[in-house]
């Protein structure tokens, strides 16, 4: 049999390349003849370049040195090269909220990605990929932008601050020294369809899980209506669905530089090749912490199931916990260790255990 094994990532335990292995492990052990695929998968928030490098033997990363956190610090930087000269590059890893000491709601910058990005047109690429989820900013990608040349201006021609906060000094902007964006274009992944003002925009709907009060949700919006005037943006742009991702950075690079706003799950499958994958497989093994009726809603396990109902493949799903709300073939992590706590004491232990169930299963 030819088995396919793609998790999502199992948020707070282990990564979707480690799942994948895993797992594979653990159908190796009762099938050792059949051949296995790893095609780990991701949405475009944490963990997405791990996906990427472990399912696409071509790819190689760059280490770009120390770029700027989202404190200001120093914080290791780099990004994924594929074979084409696509840059792909995760937000997370240089502008991301875990990489915070404590939440500052206003001061928390993006231009650790953006120089980032920096690196990679430096060094030649062709286009960019950019996973945007698990900021820890609501500058709207202004700092990002900075770091590719833009200049933010106050009513005296000062530049302003980096972060959300800053943004409510912006009157004008200087592309002079914008960097062009790549021949390839930019593509942006991200799985939410916030614009960016409003009651569902960046700072109302993500800005308190970045710490915000309020009181700094108030300035956080009014400083990203700022910045949008500023940059001339047309209501069209300020209101396309999902433009509010990552604090508003989908929005600052699809004013500036025309990047293109993708579901990130899709994309990922696409890049990785899932669907070659899929062509001549038995099986498709899928996975995530929790699934539920909300996983099938564009979501990684979701669009896998999707895609294997249409390819007439087989289709398990792995995760740590199952609600109802769906009909799928599932082994649950909890049930096999005895409480959801002891699955998640051990991850990698009970995620062999459910790859070695599902192989014995389909040897019986």
């Amino acid at each position: 049999m030819k088995i396919v094994v793609a998790p999502d990532s199992f948020k707070g335990t282990v990564d979707a390349a480690v799942a994948a292995e895993r797992i594979a492990a653990g159908w190796r052990a009762q099938r050792p003849a059949d051949e296995i695929v790893l095609r780990p998968q991701a949405d475009g928030g944490e963990g997405t370049l791990a996906a990427l490098a472990a399912a696409i033997p071509d790819a190689h990363w760059i280490d770009t040195g120390p770029v700027t956190g989202p404190e200001g610090g120093p914080t290791p930087g780099g990004y994924l090269r594929l074979a084409d000269g696509t840059a792909c590059v995760e937000l997370a890893l240089t502008s991301g909220l875990p990489l915070m000491h404590a939440p500052d709601a206003l001061g928390a910058t993006t231009r650790g990605v953006g120089e980032v990005i920096a690196h990679a047109l430096a060094d030649g690429a062709t286009g960019i990929l950019a996973a945007l989820g698990g900021s820890a900013s609501t500058d709207g990608g202004a700092g990002a932008l900075a770091a590719l040349g833009l200049r933010l201006l106050d009513e005296r021609g000062a530049t302003v601050d980096d972060g959300g906060g800053g943004l409510l000094e912006v009157a004008t902007v200087d592309r002079s020294r914008l960097v062009a964006p790549p021949p390839g274009g930019v593509r942006l992944l991200c799985d939410v369809t916030a614009p960016l003002l409003g009651p569902r925009g960046a700072a109302a709907t993500f800005g308190p899980q970045k710490g915000a009060s309020p009181s700094d949700v108030a300035v956080l919006e009014q400083g990203l209506r700022r910045f949008a005037d500023a940059v001339g943006a047309p209501e069209s742009v300020r209101s396309l669905p999902g433009v509010g991702a990552a604090g508003g950075t989908a929005f600052g690079f699809v004013a500036e530089w025309g990047a293109t706003i993708e579901p990130g799950a899709q994309t990922i499958a696409e890049v990785t090749g899932l669907g070659d994958a899929l062509r001549d497989a038995d099986a498709v093994i899928t996975g995530e912490g929790r699934f539920d009726a909300t996983s099938l809603t564009g979501k990684v396990v979701g669009s896998i199931l999707a895609a294997a109902a249409a390819a007439r493949v087989r289709a398990i799903v792995i995760a740590g916990q199952v609600a109802g709300g769906h009909d799928a073939e599932a082994l649950t992590l909890a049930d096999l260790a005895g409480t959801a706590d002891a699955a998640m004491a051990d991850p990698e232990h009970w995620l062999f255990a459910a790859g070695s169930e599902a192989g014995r299963r389909a040897a019986g």
